[in-house]
């Protein structure tokens, strides 16, 4: 979540790990903050599960004779077994109820009736009730379980009165003296935390906002005198601070009650202070979440919506993508050694005479690694001779592991190159269903085209959303793809990504290409192309359900772990019989690896 001012420090999940960032100002009024020693969380962490379809409908997999053909059998075959209903994919529908989007009202709401709840409980006012919340990671389990087995020990963990009292604040009934600024106060113009230590206004309200300047530990803050541990809590902060201090204290309660929760996340998209209650104690395993806002995120680990892949593979695939690994593999791969210092050099001229940068200045042939005097003058050298060692496959070290080096990239680059190709072409359809939806920039001129009413387009929408999110799924196979050892399963996910894949593509290509093939054939004729309309939107709503059928049953082989997906025989067969490929030689490919990661 955005930060709510310039000078907030990092979110800490705990006092302890605010305090190891650094020190006061000194020039600013100190202020003490809690230890807050937390205890464990009680009760169990309930994991989410992914419930089973109701759909048995199975699609067949194997090779078609031609897009077209392919389409024509699933007509054939009748669509009643289709799934068709209306949203993008029924697990998608089906998680839908496992959580729910909160803005921030809803979130403050939420929060407020959650800590009415535990006041009512304890016996104590929601300020103080919050504050117990707070130290058990805001759950009512933790509070009921160590509040009623040693109260005791829990007021002293957060800064209560262990005689029992049940006050946030208090305020003088005598002329006190501020033993802050010294000033001498009239009845009713001091307060304190609950205990006998009374200050002016003026003295607490500099006091919160040093705290609040530097960020939630203002949320730990304990009474100024250093021998009290009393703790400050909401109701004394919103009555001596000014609006703005108590404001920026509210939302960093707020952001507490999201970031210290089990069940709560923050949307991660940019701009968006929108969060996701999971609808459990905690999320432990895969679960995508989709904010109002659009944005779809893993509620178990927080990145980008990846069904139907795990968490781990998106965590592996990731740091893959963040290391620099890759660039040493390109070194090895696409550069030579001097043969005097054994220093890597890159090609960048056309000739093969290199020489190494000094002091070195060492001469050698690219080809051959010979010295260049032996090529100089018309010498013989041997650079134009093929060499039987490297037909019988045997190699240098040095080759090897170049060979294998390249081997490695181009295997990354296979499934990286494919991985931000899906997401790009996500992207477009995303335009594509802004474009054609309600409001949309496009959407009069191709109903007009039709020769139809706006509302009629919404099966067009539906398809792109179907694309999107087809795309996204068939972009995080091939994150998957990267980290599968075992040959068999290979096979099996190679036959579900190809079926899905060439589903997706027809469903992408009649919406886009066939659509706009027709817009383009009425323009200026109107009505005349009514009949091919017709035509149009049956194909695109059965291509549209296909692809989602598919999608579908490849997300439950994922789900399942390869292990009941038959392959098609010939499919096999195939497989079996195909030669693997030669050792790579080296090409002049150089810049290709550069040109992925700028």
């Amino acid at each position: 979540m955005a930060s709510t001012g310039d000078n907030e420090e990092e979110y800490h999940s705990s006092p302890e790990e605010a305090e190891e960032g650094g020190g006061d100002d000194v020039d600013r009024m100190s202020f003490r903050s809690a230890s807050n020693e937390s205890d464990n969380d009680a009760g169990a962490d309930d994991d989410c599960t992914y419930g089973d379809s109701d759909s048995n409908d199975d699609c067949t997999y194997g090779d078609s004779d031609s897009d077209d053909g392919l389409y024509d059998e699933y007509e054939e075959e009748g669509l009643e077994e289709v799934d068709d209903e209306g949203g993008i994919l029924d697990e998608m529908r089906f998680t839908a109820t496992q959580y729910a989007v909160l803005t921030m009202d809803e979130l403050r709401a939420r929060q407020e009736e959650h800590t009415a709840r535990v006041a009512d409980l304890i016996a104590l006012p929601p300020a103080l009730a919050a504050a117990v919340l707070r130290h058990f990671k805001w759950s009512a389990q933790g509070v009921w379980e160590r509040w009623f087995s040693d109260e005791r020990k829990v007021r002293n963990a957060v800064g209560l009165r262990e005689d029992g009292s049940a006050l946030s604040r208090a305020v003088n009934d005598a002329t006190l003296t501020c033993y802050i600024c010294f000033e001498v106060q009239g009845p009713g113009e001091m307060r304190s935390a609950g205990c006998a230590h009374f200050y002016c206004r003026g003295c607490w309200s500099g006091y919160v906002r040093t705290a609040v300047g530097d960020g939630v530990r203002c949320l730990s803050i304990r009474c100024p005198d250093m021998a009290c541990s009393a703790a400050v809590v909401r109701d004394l902060v919103d009555d001596v601070a000014d609006a703005k201090d108590a404001k920026r204290y509210g939302e960093f309660l707020v952001r507490s009650y999201v970031e210290e929760s089990k069940r709560l996340r923050w949307c991660p998209a940019a701009g968006c202070d929108r969060a996701v209650e999971f609808d459990g104690e905690k999320c432990t395993v895969q679960l995508d979440a989709w904010c109002a806002c659009g944005h779809g995120f893993c509620l178990a680990c927080g990145e980008e919506a990846h069904r139907p892949v795990s968490c781990d593979t998106v965590r592996v695939w990731m740091e893959k993508n963040r290391s620099d690994s890759e660039t040493a593999q390109w070194v090895l791969a696409n550069t030579k050694h001097c043969p005097e210092c054994r220093r890597p050099i890159e090609k960048n001229h056309g000739c093969m005479h290199m020489t190494c940068s000094p002091p070195c200045k060492h001469q050698f042939c690219w080809l051959c690694l010979g010295p260049w005097e032996k090529h100089d003058g018309g010498n013989f050298y041997n650079c134009n001779r093929y060499n039987e060692a490297w037909a019988e496959g045997k190699y240098t070290e040095e080759e090897l592991r170049r060979s294998q080096a390249k081997v490695s990239v181009d295997r990354y680059l296979h499934y990286y190159e494919r991985w931000a190709a899906h997401e790009r072409s996500r992207q477009k359809a995303l335009e594509d269903v802004a474009a054609l939806g309600k409001d949309g920039s496009q959407r009069e001129a191709v109903a007009a085209a039709f020769g139809v009413v706006e509302t009629e387009l919404d099966f067009l929408e539906e398809a792109f959303r179907q694309v999107a999110e087809c795309r996204r799924m068939l972009r995080w196979t091939y994150a998957f793809g990267y980290n599968l050892d075992d040959p068999a399963k290979r096979d099996l996910f190679e036959d579900l990504q190809s079926q899905a894949d060439k589903s997706l593509e027809l469903l992408h290509e009649c919406a886009e290409k066939d659509r706009k093939d027709l817009v383009a054939e009425a323009a200026g004729v109107r009505g005349a192309v009514a009949d091919k309309y017709l035509e149009f939107r049956p194909k695109l709503s059965s291509l549209t359900a296909v692809a989602r059928n598919h999608f579908e049953n490849m997300a439950r082989a994922f789900r399942d772990g390869l292990a009941e997906v038959e392959v098609d025989p010939a499919v096999a067969a195939r497989r079996a019989a195909a030669v693997p490929p030669p050792l790579p030689k080296d090409d002049d490919d150089d810049h290709r690896f550069d040109d992925l990661r700028m």
